[in-house]
């Protein structure tokens, strides 16, 4: 049965007992329909003096092969609420670009979803739109500072900001605006960034408040002057409606699982380009109302929970309590050499070879002070004796281990990962950050690629060291790093699988999030607008005739 049909068959609880059953004020409730409604978080309870405690949720580099990160973080919510514990689960909202591009869908899975499935998965409450608005809005009201006189004296070759899109297209990578004469603008060279990479979503899952979130648009870089000093989006005096566009956005969304656990969905940066956590406020605001929140950080440890550890707990002032890394049989044998087609048969040697990708993971948990849990997401063609291999081997690091079959058997299936983690989370731990911020950039991006990714070095372009000195001229040296990197492998180079050693990362480009509060180095050949596959996932999505949806996995 597929997901679409598992959730087709779920009845869903109206969303006013379940935010009545978290302990959420009716008045702080906005509805969008039955199902599910904003918070306001201006308008809740006064913080209690217990918060709840923060699960995050991780996983070794994802493969074609999947491994169900998602699915393993709301199967725990539900686990943990079985075995009486009041959660709230916190996760990020799905881009259309992945949905139509590969992913299908992206509101875990089988019987560990949250719902409705199909809204959260298509236009939900209308978040993204408004955070892709106001990034237009400050990209046009750029453009038409120049044209109007262009007071500030930017000079037009060098803008910073592009405009972005919710959808993958790379044919609006590189584009030509302003032409058609003197009226339609001034011509220039420009692009398109998807929605997910805009430095506004990263600011938006980065605030607190409505004033944070107007301060930290206003400090956004667009460009430079002719005599090299930056132009804010303060300069342009844009921050103010670009925040009305998104105080209702700023709120986060409540929906529910398949068995009726509490959800926040809000903000979705993504993880291999920006910093690919949900927002504060979400996390925040759970912990409110939870003894435990179970949260998760995009693609494999190195990317997500790196930037979840370094950059979101950093600027949110928390410290998790537990770390889960969800593991399976299957990528576990990609990352041993084998192709996607042959993972249904048997290969006890591939998975101790890519067993060395996972210990990786776990090490690098470590290095933060945090013990971690893995999570093997059961796969219905794992067999007991693949199981037992993987269990063995992650015990012969010192490390917890639990199979989960939450995919199957929802929160059941989970009990008894969710029994270690609730262990886990009651013992103190030694979480610091990786890095301190008085080091150079350069200094914390060695430092992630050898500690993190296991490299022996960085490759600084000739484009790149000119903008580390400009960072260093400009006094924003003092920002933590978010690499952009490719999800598939610990290098920069995605086809080397497994626990690659002595690579060295090239940096072709750093670029500058001022508002954000980070800064972002481009490694290898990202992109920050990606293309469909040659099968897009749309081309299996359509509408039956009782409105329901077709296609959605």
């Amino acid at each position: 049965m597929t997901d679409l049909a598992i959730a087709g068959r779920a009845t869903l609880q109206p969303i006013t007992a379940i935010a009545a059953a978290a302990g959420i004020d009716d008045e702080a409730l906005e509805l969008y329909g039955k199902y599910k409604a904003k918070v306001d978080v201006f308008r809740t309870k006064e913080s209690p003096a217990t918060l709840g405690k923060i699960v995050l949720v991780t996983a070794m580099s994802p493969t074609p092969a999947g491994e169900g990160k998602s699915t393993t973080t709301v199967g725990l919510g539900d686990a943990l609420a079985l075995e009486g514990q009041k959660v709230v689960i916190a996760l990020r909202e799905p881009s259309l670009g992945p949905i139509f591009g590969i992913k299908g869908g992206a509101a875990g899975g089988g019987y560990a979803q949250v719902l409705p499935m199909e809204d959260i998965n298509m236009h939900f409450t209308g978040d993204f739109h408004a955070i892709t608005s106001a990034h237009n809005l400050l990209a046009a009201l750029l453009d038409n500072h120049i044209h109007q006189g262009n007071t500030l004296n930017i000079d037009p070759r060098r803008i910073q900001f592009r405009r972005v899109l919710d959808m993958n297209d790379r044919a609006l990578r590189n584009v030509v605006i302003g032409l058609g004469g003197p009226t339609e603008g001034v011509p220039r060279e420009s692009g398109f960034d998807i929605t997910v990479a805009s430095e506004v979503m990263a600011i938006f899952c980065l605030a607190t408040s409505i004033d944070d979130l107007r301060e930290r648009l206003s400090k956004i870089t667009v460009a430079y002057t002719y005599d090299r000093t930056p132009v804010t989006a303060g300069d342009l005096n844009a921050q103010g409606a670009m925040t009305l566009l998104l105080k209702d956005a700023l709120k986060p969304n409540l929906v529910q699982t398949i068995q009726g656990t509490p959800a926040f969905v809000h903000g979705g940066p993504f993880a291999n380009i920006a910093h690919g956590c949900n927002s504060i406020l979400a996390t925040n605001t759970a912990r409110e109302y939870a003894d435990i929140v179970v949260t998760e950080a995009g693609f494999g440890a190195d990317l997500g929970a790196e930037k979840f550890l370094n950059i979101k707990a950093r600027f949110a002032g928390f410290s998790p309590d537990a770390a889960v890394i969800v593991a399976t049989i299957r990528a576990l044998k990609m990352h041993g050499g084998v192709p996607k087609p042959d993972l249904g048969q048997s290969n006890d040697q591939a998975i101790r070879d890519g067993f060395s990708n996972l210990r990786r993971h776990i090490a690098n948990i470590r290095k933060f002070g945090i013990e971690p849990i893995v999570a093997i997401n059961r796969f219905t063609t794992d067999t007991d004796s693949e199981l037992e291999i993987v269990q063995e081997l992650v015990r012969g690091e010192g490390a917890e281990v639990a199979v989960a079959k939450m995919w199957a058997e929802g929160g059941e299936g989970g009990r008894d990962l969710a029994r270690k983690v609730i262990s886990a989370a009651q013992q103190p731990n030694n979480f610091h950050q990786l890095y301190e911020l008085d080091l150079s950039v350069e200094e914390k991006i060695e430092t992630i690629v050898k500690e993190i990714y296991g490299g022996s070095g960085v490759d600084f372009s000739a484009a790149a060291k000119k903008r580390l000195k400009e960072i260093a001229d400009n006094g924003w040296d003092k920002m933590p790093v978010c690499m952009a990197k490719t999800q598939y492998s610990f290098s920069d180079d995605a086809t080397k699988l497994g626990a690659p050693t002595d690579f060295t990362v090239s940096i072709r480009d750093l670029q500058v999030r001022t508002g954000a509060g980070f800064i972002v180095a481009i490694t290898g050949a990202i992109m920050t607008m990606p293309g469909l596959p040659k099968e897009p996932a749309a081309l299996r999505m359509d509408v039956a005739e009782d409105g329901k949806a077709i296609g959605l996995f």
